[in-house]
């Protein structure tokens, strides 16, 4: 059991206890009297406050459910079921005049489009992975992916392909030809790029294989090198995303390529969310203290690992910066490391790591909010190896917020973190995850309380989903869950997050967001695809890897996309009338064969995420679906699949004895899908003693009566009871 140390009217558990006080404060000029007593504040003040805002959604949940209980078996009436919203301040007057004031924006946020990464900071190597996936190898990622086919003898395997390599080559200087064009050649025909003129107003030009000597179509892309007239490094810019050429003839790439290419860097994850919420699993002090340390240590610069792979040891430290000579002779940097921003939790769950005075757990994200900006304090004052925000800010994602209010208690809470602090004002800027029914529907008025902090709004179409069929749960069975995606709602929710943001001022200024990829081992598609992002006139969109981040980066050399933000602006493509289109099946029902594929589907993407959770504290992982495709999990993905089922058994679609039966069929799946995973404990052989087993069927039974469909509750209590259980053996 672990002990708790008092402090003030708080008692502390002694993990987080020792985490703040050793290693977080020291070097951040505050006490640890400072802190505790501006914990306690916050905790006394705005804890009430939070309990308020939470009462308040069950509140509006509850009048929802009436409403369509009150109107069954009848047509829906959208015209009063609006009118019913905004009796009921649930759909509040959009604000007029809306403008965006924040100030102390890094570019990286303001003036740079390109992939975001999102990352468990309780994970140190994929967290120092993530955060060095600023530049990444074009090589590397084409090879090791989908995106070059494994036929005609360009298979992968452990020895190195030369015609996978060949086929990874041309594919680069195709990109390059379109990214980059040379004047009157292509960069396949190139054999020597070097730099002539004098030291002062060098410029690019290129030597081709029949003699002839060219340069790039338009030289301003020419942004800086290293090495001399034969540079080591040419630096290319596009779309304010830079691109390195690297020439290393003794490289065995470089040996092969007529140029001595040995390799195309390119610009990649420009902003990194290190996620404290959905992508892990810290259900108690000594999680908590793992995930701050860790977060320190990013922060700080200092943070390493060493891990085996592939019978070798690696390892893992953060980047240095970048440093060339800009074609006019001055030696410049660019940053190594992608901009940090940190996703606390949301105001819903709580944590045992302290206790007020009631000796009740205290809203975890107060703690959150407060430990983050004491870490970033250590960026805000140079004490790190290498700087974050260079405009003095620190940057923290608040998901899953409901409407205006809970924005505006987030502004409050933070405008008195930096007073506890001594920290300026607005020094705590606010990204908000656009991934909840009340927030989206409200948007504009969620900017405007927000206005001189918000720099990222996101659409988080999985917890939007989860919320979406969560809030219709009474009103009748909804479509199949891939059908979700073809609603009038979700394509209306899409345009309607750039559209806001855009008449609120953020081209140029801050984020616009979408969704994350889910399919880490389909990236070919992902390529075929998600360019519709930056197209759509977003800044910034998720991907899982810093592989795919560094594919996802060629869709911003093709769409400029503050030009096309510029195309869109004063755009009104979807309407409120669509956003409260519900996402019903209708008179139709599904036959039991699609009713059965339906639930299999479900059931197993409830287990094989469960599992991991409950059993291992796996927040977020490639985990198998029903067809063996590893797909991207995380809590989002679990709300969907759990409310599914919990509306189609509310509404009669399927049985209880139906789904159970489905449960304990596809747990042996899930077995035998895990059977190699060191340390899994398989669910088939005895369900009812299984704790991850009973976690999935208390998602799905209990899954209408949780509080908004949130999975947290249940995960967080039955992973606490895996690890009393593991205390005790």
């Amino acid at each position: 059991m672990t002990g708790r140390i008092r402090e003030g009217g708080l008692a502390v558990a002694e993990p987080l206890h020792r985490c703040i006080e050793r290693e977080i404060l020291p070097g951040t000029g505050i006490s640890p009297s400072i802190f505790w007593a501006g914990l306690e504040e916050l905790v006394g003040t705005l804890g009430p406050r939070n309990r308020e805002l939470l009462a308040r959604r069950d509140n509006m949940q509850a009048a929802i459910d009436a409403w369509h209980k009150e109107h069954q078996g009848r047509p829906h009436d959208a015209a009063a079921y609006r009118r019913f919203l905004e009796d009921i301040r649930y759909l509040l007057p959009a604000p007029q005049d809306l403008a965006v004031e924040t100030q102390g924006v890094d570019p990286e946020v303001a003036t740079i489009a390109g992939p975001q990464l999102v990352v468990p900071v309780t994970n140190p190597r994929y967290a120092l992975n993530a955060v060095n996936a600023r530049w990444g190898s074009l090589y590397d990622a084409l090879y090791g992916s989908d995106v070059i086919a494994d036929s005609d003898g360009a298979a992968r395997g452990a020895a190195y392909n030369p015609l996978r390599g060949a086929k990874v080559v041309a594919y680069a200087a195709a990109f390059l030809d379109r990214t980059f064009p040379l004047a009157g050649a292509r960069h396949a025909d190139v054999v020597r790029y070097e730099l002539t003129g004098p030291p002062v107003g060098r410029k690019l030009s290129a030597l081709c294989a029949d003699g002839t000597v060219t340069g790039l179509l338009h030289p301003d892309a020419f942004a800086g090198y290293t090495g001399g007239e034969r540079p080591t490094t040419v630096l290319l810019r596009n779309n304010g995303l830079h691109v390195e050429l690297q020439f290393d003839r003794r490289h065995p790439v470089g040996a092969a390529h007529p140029a001595g290419l040995k390799d195309v860097v390119l610009e990649s994850a420009v902003t990194t969310i290190l996620d404290c919420e959905d992508s892990v699993a810290t259900v108690d002090a000594e999680d908590k203290a793992l995930a701050y340390r860790n977060l320190l240590g990013l922060f700080r610069g200092d943070l390493e690992t060493s891990f085996d792979k592939g019978g070798r040891s690696v390892f893992r430290r953060l980047a240095a910066d970048r440093t060339y000579t800009a074609p006019g002779g001055a030696a410049y940097a660019l940053p190594g490391r992608s901009l940090m921003l940190v996703r606390n939790v949301g105001l819903l769950m709580t944590t045992d790591a302290v206790l007020d005075a009631a000796g009740q757990e205290i809203p975890e994200g107060i703690l959150d909010g407060l430990v983050t900006a004491c870490i970033g304090l250590h960026d805000l004052r140079g004490a790190g190896r290498h700087r974050n925000s260079g405009a003095g800010s620190v940057y923290i994602v608040k998901p899953k917020l409901h409407g205006p209010e809970e924005v505006a208690f987030v502004c409050e809470q933070f405008r008195r973190i930096e007073d506890i602090l001594g920290m300026a004002r607005n020094t705590l800027k606010m990204g908000v995850m656009d991934e909840e029914r009340r927030t989206t529907l409200n948007l504009a008025e969620c900017i405007r309380v927000a206005s001189q902090r918000i720099i990222f709004i996101n659409t988080g179409f999985l917890d939007r989903t989860g919320d979406e069929i969560h809030t219709c749960m009474e009103a009748g069975p909804v479509v199949r869950k891939n059908d979700m995606k073809a609603q009038r709602w979700m394509l209306a929710y899409e345009d309607w997050n750039v559209d806001t943001g855009l008449a609120a001022g953020f081209g140029g200024k801050a984020q616009i967001g979408k969704g994350m990829w889910p399919k880490p081992d389909r990236l070919a598609e992902m390529v075929a695809t998600k360019g519709a992002h930056p197209r759509a006139g977003a800044n910034c969109a998720w991907v899982p890897s810093p592989t795919a981040a560094t594919l996802h980066a060629l869709h911003y050399h093709e769409v400029d996309v503050f030009a096309r933000q510029r195309e869109l602006a004063g755009c009104h493509r979807a309407s409120l009338d669509d956003l409260l289109a519900l996402p019903l099946m209708g008179e139709a029902r599904p036959s039991p064969a699609e009713v059965r594929e339906e639930l299999e589907n479900n059931a197993q993407s409830i287990l094989g995420y469960v599992v991991r959770w409950v059993e291992m504290g796996i927040g977020c992982s490639k985990v198998p679906d029903i067809h063996d495709v590893g797909l991207m999990e995380d809590r989002a993905t679990l709300r969907i699949s759990s409310q599914h089922i919990a509306n189609w058994l509310r509404h009669g679609i399927c049985t209880e004895d139906e789904v159970r039966d489905v449960m304990l069929r596809m747990a042996t799946v899930v077995d035998r899908q895990n059977k190699d995973e060191p340390g899994y404990r398989p669910m088939s052989a005895d369900p009812g003693s299984s704790v991850a087993f009973r976690a999935a069927c208390d998602l799905v039974f209990e899954g209408a009566r949780q509080p908004n469909g949130y999975t947290e509750p249940i995960l967080h209590a039955r992973r606490r009871e895996v690890k009393a259980r593991s205390l005790t053996r």
